[in-house]
């Protein structure tokens, strides 16, 4: 039903002739991991938002969860981007419409990462026609991209419970929750006049491990996470400053303090060993297809996977990605942002080596839509695996890539 794919990465620092600086390296295929772009929030009013405060929140055009007008703009944006890019690495031709089969989109089927696929594209290969392929009923997550828990058993169970927990307790949040609590005066909030929940740092968080369903939690972590995401949404959407929290975050230091709560949201749910290895099983069987186990001469050069922070977020822990940093961005899978898995062929040595590197918009060019070219690029960070030992240009053995991959598909 699927062809393979490929992923996509770019060095940090770009220049005009950034791909030539390696001689005799030549790059021959492209896998992208990308995260959908800029949406609506996923709470809406009438949820834990309207709970956590009595302010009233500024109204969006676009119905929650669903890709902004904006968001579209930005990932064509991106599109342009690695048009550019590709031309230059050679891995699409100068002029005209790629070859049918070197390119191939999948995306879940939810509309925000169906949109973000689509947009993406008329970015990248404008006026060509290239399908995004996603499976047939919209609005119900494609397995290859739903992180859910599939082991039933009690064993497994209480592993992911114990793991999950002892990566929440890791988080020092405090201080992250009294800013919170400051922006949303949480103290006149119904939650605390009517069910008596008045101070976020102290109340219980309860996490859920069920199999079939995605990792979970309920307690302050969970409203804090709404709560941020929404705010960061606001701000990258273009709101005004004074609509953005209610005009209270005026620092970078705030931005990071808050960030804390959706990363904390983020790497207790899914990127404990035990609980990644199990949820990104699916993707990352897929990724090993399109670029080891099933790579043949006339499998696609690109391959642009379009999902969610949980994927990119379990897929990093389960292959044992190093700790990394973003610069210019609060969050550690950006909006937009994208994975990007390069083979590069060394013609002196008769070697393929592997890149990967992340590629995702700053705060300040989501917020501004900046347009982006060679000469004003996305951010770019290389990634290293633990698996892959990388030289001073990022570039690692692709037998160790193999290895790796085989390890944790054991």
């Amino acid at each position: 039903m699927r062809k393979k794919t490929l992923l996509l990465c770019l060095p940090l620092l770009f220049s005009g002739t950034a791909f030539a600086e390696n001689d005799g390296y030549q790059l021959e295929q492209v896998l992208v991991m990308s995260r959908h772009n800029l949406r609506a929030p996923l709470a809406n009013n009438g949820s834990v938002l309207a709970q956590s405060t009595p302010k009233a929140w500024p109204q969006w055009d676009t119905p929650g969860g669903l890709l902004t007008t904006k968001g579209g703009v930005l990932e064509v944006y991106m599109g342009h981007y690695f048009n550019a890019w590709l031309k230059q690495a050679g891995i699409l031709p100068q002029e005209g419409c790629p070859a049918a089969d070197s390119v191939y989109v999948y995306a879940n089927s939810l509309q925000r990462t169906v949109a973000t696929a689509q947009f993406f594209t008329n970015g990248a290969f404008p006026g060509c026609d290239i399908s995004v392929h996603h499976q047939e009923k919209m609005g119900e997550m494609d397995p290859t991209f739903n992180p859910i828990i599939t082991d039933n058993s009690e064993t497994f169970n209480q592993q992911a419970l114990s793991a999950m927990n002892a990566e929440l307790a890791s988080l020092k949040l405090d201080a992250s929750y009294k800013q919170l609590e400051q922006i949303i005066d949480y103290k006149d909030s119904p939650a605390c006049k009517t069910d008596k929940q008045c101070n976020l740092a102290t109340e219980p968080n309860k996490m859920s491990a069920v199999p079939g369903k995605e990792p979970g939690v309920s307690g302050p972590l969970k409203v804090g996470n709404s709560l941020v995401d929404a705010f960061m949404l606001q701000y990258y959407e273009g709101f005004p400053m004074k609509d953005v929290a209610w005009g209270k975050i005026v620092t970078p230091h705030q931005w990071q303090q808050l960030a804390k709560l959706k990363d904390g949201y983020q790497d207790s749910l899914f990127t404990s060993s035990v609980v990644a290895q199990n949820v990104a099983k699916p993707l990352l069987t897929y990724i090993n297809s399109a670029l080891i186990s099933e790579r043949k001469a006339d499998s696609p050069k690109l391959t642009v996977l379009v999902g969610h922070d949980s994927n990119i977020a379990s897929l990093l822990s389960a292959m044992k990605f190093k700790p990394y940093e973003l610069p210019k961005q609060y969050e550690k899978t950006p909006i937009g942002g994208k994975l990007v898995f390069q083979r590069w062929h060394d013609g002196k040595g008769d070697r393929d080596l592997l890149k990967i590197e992340y590629v995702y918009q700053s705060t300040e060019q989501l917020r501004n839509a900046e347009p982006l070219t060679l000469s004003t690029p996305p951010q770019r960070v290389t990634l290293a695996l633990e698996g892959c030992p990388v030289d001073k240009d990022g570039f690692c053995a692709w037998s160790d890539f193999e290895k790796t991959m085989k390890d944790v598909l054991h």
